[in-house]
C-alpha cells in the first residue's frame, strides 16, 4: 500500500520470491508500474507486476504510504480484507492511527534503502533490516508469518519485543538527518563530515535522546547518529528527495512527533523546533 520507492523494492523482492504481490500507487507510478518495475543497484532486474490504485483482499498489507497519507490509507483499506497490516513507514504515529481503521497491525520498522531514480524505476541502495513487533511488546504468529514471508524474500528481518523503541529511535535518528540533508541539498556523509551541520545534528540527537529517556528508553543518540549518517554516507534522504520533487516532507511525523513528546513532558526541543520551522517555510513556498 503506497508502491513508491521503499513499496516497489520490498514488493518486488517478495514477488521474485515466488508470492503474489498486488502494488497500489497513484499517479505517475501507477502509470509507470503498468508498464513493469526495474530495480537496479544492489540486485538489477525487470519485471511485469501487478498494480492497482486501490487495496485489494490480501493475507498481508504492507503500508509504505507517506505519513501524512496514514489515515486515508488507512480508511481504504478499511473497505477490504487487508489480513495483517504491517507499517514499514517513517515517522511516529503511524501504527495508532491504522489502529482506528484496521483490525490487526503491527508496528515495523526498516533501513533498507531506495529511492525512486524515475517512475517505475527504484534504486536498491543499501541492505539494512527490518524488524517486526506488536506495539505491546508480545510475539504473535501474525508478527512471525510477516518476517517469515521477508526472510524467504532474502529481506533480514526478525520478530522483536521493542519495536516502540526501534520506532522512537530510528525517528530520532531521521530528525538529526532528514533535515538538516534537506535543507542544506547535501547527502548524509555531510552531516558528519561538515562541523558546523555536526553541531546542529547533535543537539537534534541530543533533544530526542532526552524524551526518550523520560519514556523510559535509554540509548546513545549521538553517536547512532553519526554510525548511520556514516553508514549511509552516499545516500540522499527522503526528505531531500521530496524537496528536491517539490513534495511535502514527513518532518511533522519526525521532528514534530519529538517536539510534541518534549512538551508532554515539560521539555523544551528548540533545535528540532528550529529545524521543523525551516522545512515547513520551504513547504510553504511550494
Amino acid at each position: 500500500m503506497g508502491a513508491g520507492a521503499l513499496g516497489s523494492l520490498v514488493g518486488s523482492l517478495i514477488q521474485i520470491a515466488g508470492y503474489e504481490v498486488i502494488f497500489v500507487a497513484r499517479g505517475k507510478q501507477l502509470l509507470a508500474l503498468k508498464k513493469g518495475l526495474r530495480v537496479s543497484g544492489l540486485k538489477e532486474f525487470e519485471i511485469s507486476v501487478y498494480c492497482t490504485d486501490k487495496p485489494e483482499d490480501a493475507d498481508i498489507t504492507f503500508v509504505t504510504v507517506k505519513a501524512y497519507d496514514t489515515e486515508s490509507a488507512a480508511k481504504r483499506l478499511a473497505e477490504v480484507d487487508a489480513g495483517v497490516v504491517c507499517s514499514l513507514q517513517n515517522g511516529v504515529g503511524n501504527e495508532e492511527i491504522l489502529s482506528e481503521y484496521c483490525k490487526r497491525v503491527l508496528g515495523g520498522v526498516t533501513t533498507y534503502g531506495a529511492n525512486l531514480k524515475d517512475y517505475g524505476h527504484v534504486v536498491y541502495a543499501g541492505e539494512g533490516y527490518t524488524y517486526i513487533g506488536e506495539m505491546d511488546g508480545s510475539v504473535s504468529k501474525e508478527a512471525e508469518m510477516v518476517v517469515d514471508v521477508l526472510k524467504n524474500s532474502g529481506i533480514r528481518a526478525e520478530v522483536v519485543r521493542d519495536i516502540e523503541f526501534r520506532i522512537w529511535m530510528k525517528a530520532v535518528i531521521n530528525a538529526a538527518i532528514n533535515p538538516i540533508t534537506a535543507i542544506c541539498k547535501v547527502r548524509n556523509g555531510e552531516v558528519v563530515r561538515n562541523p558546523y551541520l555536526w553541531e546542529v545534528a547533535k543537539a537534534v540527537a541530543e533533544e530526542g535522546r532526552e524524551v526518550m529517556a523520560k519514556m523510559g528508553y535509554e540509548f546513545d543518540a549521538v553517536a547512532e547518529v553519526r554510525r548511520v549518517a556514516e553508514m549511509t554516507a552516499e545516500n540522499k534522504s527522503s526528505m531531500l528527495q521530496d524537496l528536491e520533487r517539490g513534495k511535502r516532507t514527513e518532518v511533522e511525523f519526525i521532528n514534530g512527533a519529538i517536539v510534541k513528546k518534549g512538551e508532554e513532558f515539560g521539555i523544551d526541543c528548540p533545535t528540532n523546533k528550529t529545524l521543523l520551522n525551516l522545512v515547513r517555510g520551504v513547504e510553504s513556498g511550494f
